[in-house]
């Protein structure tokens, strides 16, 4: 496992150990333990995972992350933190990079900022080009549904345009921060909107931007 992915998936196991099974998250519905399950099975359970994405497979993945959930939850905790077996493609570095930093450091986030008293991470420039990158590559994709025209703007300048139309909302934050906001915890998200008033309502009405 490369770098990143890797740091963020030992993150995300200290904290699902720290915080217990039965602890909120961003996640509407879940606690931890099914957070800890939905992880577990996209990496382990290929066969259902593809629910995640594919209504039809929805009942299945339904089935088998109650399945996971009911286990343990200190073998949940493990399973994550050792990693997917050598037949899953995250077990490939290039894989495990592209597709799971994103995914822990947004359900670390999930656990963090469902604590009332949470505070964002200090994260290194690196690590915020890094998360940049891949939301530059994803922003169209996630902002397919959007129902007004976004723009997704670093503090530097630097934009991405998550979704072509008019009005348009400006959205101002770190990496880190456009990455919650595109994911759909709009309210827990450091970030500036700019735009008109209806329209940043609209963009906050929607329940989730993509994917």
């Amino acid at each position: 496992m490369s770098t990143f992915a890797k740091r963020e998936r030992l993150l995300l196991a200290d904290l699902l150990e720290a915080e217990g099974p039965e602890a909120p998250t961003l996640c509407e519905g879940w606690l931890t333990r099914d957070l800890a399950a939905h992880v577990v099975v996209r990496e382990r359970r290929p066969d259902a995972a593809g629910g995640i994405l594919i209504k039809p497979l929805a009942s299945r993945l339904e089935r088998v992350m109650a399945e996971f959930a009911a286990k343990p939850y200190g073998e949940l905790v493990q399973l994550i933190r050792t990693g997917p077996p050598r037949f899953s493609p995250f077990s490939l570095k290039q894989v495990d990079e592209m597709s799971n930093t994103v995914e822990f450091y947004v359900h670390t986030e999930d656990i963090r900022r469902a604590r009332p008293d949470w505070a964002p991470r200090e994260l290194d420039p690196v690590f915020q080009d890094a998360l940049w990158s891949r939301l530059e590559r994803t922003a169209r994709l996630m902002g397919r549904s959007v129902p007004t025209g976004l723009v997704l703007r670093r503090p530097n300048g630097e934009t991405a345009v998550a979704h072509r139309g008019t009005p348009v909302v400006t959205v101002t934050g770190e990496p880190s921060e456009l990455l919650m906001f595109a994911h759909g915890r709009q309210s827990a998200a450091d970030v500036e909107l700019d735009g008109e008033k209806d329209a940043i309502a609209r963009l906050h009405e929607a329940k989730q931007l993509g994917i």
